[in-house]
């Protein structure tokens, strides 16, 4: 990966080499996860319990609060804020290829399948950058299966999903990506946008909008009409503007 300050010849960082390159591996990684899914990671060995439920998994609907708002889909706890101005307190674990954080009594995943797949994050902020990242994680596991459950259970019922369910296909492993920071652009009762910043293992660093919405007891990408899984991954020249966040 080349440097991404700018050339004597004024290139724009889209057209540097260097981008290209990392805009390239960036498409694979997000090819590889539901038609156009995305970047991934590395980190430590995943401990025993990554494959063991943390909770036990719901099927009924969850409750409704005071406020209309519906419960965690398997009770963890919601909270007021509306800002998250630090880096949470995290411990991180190796999913695909990437390191993601993991509190699963307050902030979630509160449910991780016999397979590994991890769904239930808490309605709050902290929630939501959780479920942001791990789905990212998740995003780089290229099987079919993992892809199909990502699209039917953390995404949003639309036309667009129906779209990438349609075109799913095998994916192969994806190179490096580690999360390194995060912005909360917007957050509310019912949705919130999460900017997590990136570094490739070659040492260029970018970011990625993921647009969520509460629903079902859950943080859910919308996807695009046109399947699309995320907002283009956009490179950066640092990251200043952002809060220092990482497992590795």
């Amino acid at each position: 990966m080349s440097d991404v300050s700018p050339d004597e010849n004024h290139q724009t960082p889209l057209t540097r080499p260097g981008f290209i390159v990392s805009a390239a591996l960036i498409l694979v990684l997000i090819a590889a996860v539901i038609v156009i899914a995305f970047i991934p990671r590395g980190g430590d060995e995943p401990d025993a319990r990554s494959n063991e439920p943390t909770t036990s998994e719901t099927t009924s609907a969850p409750a409704a609060t005071a406020a209309g708002v519906e419960e965690s889909v398997c009770g963890l706890p919601a909270s007021d804020d509306t800002a998250l101005g630090a880096a949470p307190e995290s411990n991180w674990e190796l999913v695909g290829t990437m390191a993601v954080p993991e509190a699963p009594e307050t902030a979630g995943p509160g449910v991780v399948d016999d397979r590994g797949f991890r769904t239930c994050f808490a309605h709050s902020p902290t929630g939501a950058l959780y479920a942001a990242a791990n789905l990212l994680g998740q995003g780089s596991i290229g099987d079919e299966e993992t892809q199909r459950k990502l699209l039917e259970q953390l995404t949003i019922e639309s036309a667009g999903q129906q779209t990438a369910l349609e075109n799913i296909s095998e994916a192969g492993s994806a190179p490096s990506v580690q999360i390194s920071g995060f912005q909360l652009l917007s957050y509310s009762d019912s949705a919130a946008t999460v900017d997590i910043a990136f570094t490739l293992e070659g040492g260029a660093v970018g970011h990625v909008s993921l647009p969520l919405r509460w629903a079902d007891g859950d943080w859910k990408i919308e996807v695009a009409d046109d399947g699309q899984f995320l907002n283009d991954p956009v490179q950066l020249n640092d990251l200043s503007d952002y809060i220092p966040w990482s497992g590795v």
